[in-house]
This record gives structure tokens, C-alpha cells and sequence, in this order.
């Protein structure tokens, strides 16, 4: 007689069975599904997108981005160190010229003026005690040069005696010797005073003229300064709007730090920026089509900036029509450079059917019917707008632009008309 198995035995015996069913209906379903999907020749036209091929330019571009500028913006910077005493405008104000924008407080900057006033007067003073001294010095020895003059002439007498007393006997030849040295030594004396008036005069000349420059010197920063103070009234030069302004008040501003930006908002640039990979496409002169919202606005390449940053190169876009109803400060924008063009091309709108590759199948719906045909194209230039096909397609054939690759096994597909539901 056999033996009763264990409960628990038993338990694990049904529970293995009942894994082993699920397991196998789930695997069951599964290939169901995809036996189902696979094997589907239909879809429903809800589902997908047509597009009709026609004849027009098809323009090849890059894709990058922009942020809309004002064509013009006047930066205004502090000339001095100061403090923010007042500010009379806010952001977001029309100003016109001569409106008064910031109040700043230049107290220490005008007692800097006034010591280099101080500093200039006393360069001056001193200019004028070295002239004073230039001219008693050459004075003086002028005096002395004709005092030597008078002395060298009462020598020349005495020689001129001595030897007259020579030939009479009433001297010796030593007493003519002493009065020929003493005749050289004063002429040797003038010429000596002489070289030492031309050096003096020349010393002190340019002596006169190194403190002469050093107080035009001091005059010019003297000017520069009165210059920044009278700039530091921070006032608007022209008519625009006030897109921001240094609003701390009391807070410290140092030389050329800036304080306010004045835009007009009449016209407008954009900035555009794209990945350094386009480096060697980006090129000054290339027409671009600048995307805001539903508006498309031309313009061309104007600068290309040399510094590549984090990856980024940038360039600046003049638009055709800058002054534009859509074009705000700050707006974001798609920018797409147009890089290569083809004036008569059969061409098809953009959609999820096209992945970029060089040949590729799509499915082609006749002008009557249902069935949607698989056909291979050769594609050519492509932009956010249409594809060019340059070969496999004719202008006034639909094409289905709905991402089909999951039927791409099937030469036809059914297109099932929309329920009424």
C-alpha cells in the first residue's frame, strides 16, 4: 500500500504546476501580440500624416539657438568712485536726452580735486621761484664774467708796463714772467666762469622746463578729473528705454563699474549660438531664418565671434526686418543657418518618416485608393520644413511623413478610413 505524501510536499508540487501554467499563458499572449502585430496590414488614417511632394526651393540649414537683443544699448558706467545717493528712474522708463538717470555722490572726489588745485598752485609757485633763482644766477655770473674781463685787461696793462721797464732796466725777466702768469691764470679763470654760465644756463633751463611739464602734468589730471566729475551725472544722451539700473542706494560704485543700460527698442539684433561641431559652417555673409513662435524673420550673418566658449561658438544676426511686432528684449528664439540651397527641387514636408540617411523606404499613397506603397527615395537637402527628394518621387504624390518603421517589413500597407464614432 503506498504512502500518503507529505501536506506540505503536496502544496509544493501544485504551486510549481501553477507557476508553470502562467508562465506558459503569459508567453502564449505574448506571442499572440506580436504575431498579431506583425502580421497587420492595416493602419488607421487618424493615426498618420500626408503630405503632398511639390516643386520649391529647399533650403539646408543648422539648427541653433538665439536671444533677441535691442540693436542698439548704451552702457553707462560710474567715472568715479562714489555712492549711490539717488535714483531717479526705474526700469522699464522712456527717457529722453538730458533726462537725469542716477544721483551719485562725489563728495570725495571733490576734495581730491581741490588737493590737485593745491598740488598745480604750489608747481606753479614753484616755477616761479626757479625762474627767479635762473635769472640771479645768470645775473651773477655775468657780473663776475665782466669783473674777470676788466681784471684780465688791468693783467694785459701791467704785462705791457713790465716789459716796458725791461728794456729800460727797471725790472727783471721774472717780474715779466709773474705778470704773463698772472695774465693766464685770470684768462684760464674767464674761461672757466664762461663754461660755468653756458652749463648753469642750460642746467637750469631744462631744469624749468622738467617742472614746467610736470605741472602741465598735473594740470591735465587736474582737467581729466573735472571731466569725470562733471560725466558722474549719470544723464541719458539720447532717447531710448531704461532696461536696468543699479537701484542699491548708498551702496559703493567703483571707476567704469556700471550703473544703468539704456536700449532702443525701436530695433532689434539677434545673438545667436550653436555647438563649436558647426565651427567650420558658420560663416560670415549666411542668410538665416530666425523662428519666433509662428513667425519666420530673415537676415544674414553679420559677425561671427572668434572665442569658442564651453563648446559654444556665437555670431550676430542683422534681421531684414528688425523692427519687427514680434521682436522683444530677452525673447528666445530658433535659429536655423541656412548653409546650402536648391532653387527648383521635389520636396515634402519634414516629419518623423525622414531619419536622415542618404536612401531610405517610405510609403506612397496613389491619388485613389487606400493602399499605401513602400518605396525607396533618395533624399538631398533638409531643413525644419521640408525634405528634397531627389530621386523616387514626383511632385503631386502623397507620402505618409508618420514614423512607419515598425511596418517597414511590408511592401503595402491598408490605410483604414476614420471610424464615425
Amino acid at each position: 500500500m503506498d504512502k500518503e505524501l507529505a501536506p506540505e510536499i503536496a502544496n509544493r508540487s501544485r504551486n510549481r504546476n501553477w507557476i508553470v501554467g502562467v508562465t506558459v499563458i503569459v508567453a502564449l499572449t505574448l506571442v499572440l501580440t506580436w504575431a498579431r502585430s506583425a502580421l497587420k496590414t492595416s493602419v488607421e488614417a487618424e493615426k498618420i500624416r500626408i503630405a503632398t511632394a511639390e516643386v520649391g526651393p529647399v533650403e539646408n540649414s543648422l539648427n541653433a539657438t538665439g536671444e533677441v537683443i535691442p540693436a542698439y544699448e548704451q552702457i553707462y558706467t560710474s567715472p568715479i568712485r562714489a555712492s549711490i545717493r539717488r535714483v531717479l528712474l526705474m526700469p522699464g522708463t522712456a527717457v529722453k536726452p538730458g533726462q537725469p538717470i542716477l544721483d551719485l555722490d562725489k563728495s570725495l572726489t571733490q576734495i581730491e580735486l581741490e588737493k590737485l588745485n593745491d598740488q598745480l598752485a604750489l608747481k606753479r609757485n614753484g616755477i616761479d621761484q626757479l625762474r627767479m633763482k635762473l635769472n640771479k644766477s645768470l645775473y651773477d655770473a655775468e657780473v663776475n664774467d665782466q669783473i674777470k674781463l676788466l681784471n684780465i685787461n688791468r693783467l694785459r696793462a701791467d704785462l705791457d708796463g713790465t716789459r716796458r721797464l725791461q728794456k729800460v732796466g727797471g725790472s727783471t725777466g721774472e717780474d715779466v714772467t709773474r705778470a704773463e702768469n698772472s695774465l693766464r691764470v685770470a684768462e684760464l679763470e674767464k674761461k672757466q666762469l664762461e663754461n660755468d654760465l653756458a652749463y648753469n644756463r642750460q642746467s637750469m633751463s631744462a631744469s624749468l622746463r622738467e617742472t614746467t611739464l610736470q605741472a602741465q602734468i598735473e594740470e591735465k589730471s587736474l582737467k581729466e578729473l573735472t571731466y569725470k566729475i562733471k560725466q558722474a551725472d549719470i544723464v541719458a544722451d539720447r532717447p531710448g528705454v531704461l532696461t536696468w539700473v543699479n537701484e542699491n542706494i548708498g551702496s559703493s560704485v567703483n571707476e567704469g563699474e556700471i550703473v544703468a543700460k539704456l536700449a532702443d527698442l525701436r530695433s532689434f539684433r539677434v545673438e545667436g549660438s550653436c555647438s563649436d561641431v558647426y565651427a567650420e559652417q558658420v560663416k560670415l555673409g549666411l542668410p538665416v531664418i530666425v523662428k519666433i513662435n509662428e513667425t519666420n524673420l530673415r537676415g544674414l550673418i553679420t559677425q561671427v565671434k572668434p572665442a569658442v566658449k564651453n563648446g559654444i561658438i556665437q555670431f550676430v544676426i542683422q534681421l531684414d526686418n528688425n523692427a519687427h511686432a514680434s521682436l522683444r528684449p530677452n525673447m528666445k528664439a530658433d535659429v536655423f543657418v541656412i548653409t546650402d540651397r536648391v532653387a527648383r527641387a521635389v520636396r515634402v514636408a519634414n516629419g518623423p518618416a525622414f531619419k536622415g540617411k542618404r536612401k531610405q523606404f517610405i510609403y506612397v499613397l496613389p491619388k485613389e485608393g487606400n493602399v499605401a506603397h513602400r518605396r525607396e527615395v533618395e533624399l538631398g537637402l533638409s531643413n525644419f520644413d521640408f525634405v528634397e527628394i531627389r530621386s523616387g518621387l514626383q511632385a503631386g504624390e502623397r507620402v505618409i511623413t508618420t514614423d512607419l518603421s515598425q511596418y517597414e517589413h511590408l511592401e503595402e500597407i491598408t490605410i483604414e478610413p476614420k471610424s464615425n464614432r
